[in-house]
């Protein structure tokens, strides 16, 4: 139903900041929780962040609280993922996913839409 593209991904040094955008199509974005996934090699995708429709109610793994931010521009259809401190265990694909909900839920399944990923690689 909405088509997800993400962008932004590259390799950065540890310690170093980098920012994902995720663009999605429609007009109805801003009724759709939205969020991030992450699947590093030999391991299951797993949740990163998630943000509700309207921007007030977000979601965070413990593993990037504190470093990670998600914000979106609903005037723009664009979803952001805001990466500080990176560590080398950050490394993976990151997927923009959304939901057809309002509310920000934190289980894949919940959410019916994906980009095709964005690789991010952290060196020591």
């Amino acid at each position: 139903q909405v088509q997800l593209v993400e962008s932004g991904g590259g390799l950065v040094q540890a310690g170093g900041s980098l920012r994902l955008s995720c663009a999605a199509s429609g007009r109805t974005f801003s009724r759709y929780a939205m969020g991030w996934f992450r699947q590093a090699p030999g391991k299951e995708r797993e949740f990163v962040t998630t943000i509700s429709a309207s921007g007030g109610s977000t979601n965070y793994a413990d593993s990037v609280k504190g470093r990670f931010t998600i914000s979106r521009d609903n005037a723009q259809n664009t979803v952001y993922l805001q990466m500080n401190n990176l560590k080398p265990e950050d490394t993976a694909v990151y997927y923009c996913a959304a939901r057809n909900f309002p509310r920000a839920t934190i289980a894949a399944a919940d959410f019916g839409s994906w980009g095709q990923g964005t690789q991010v690689t952290v060196s020591s």
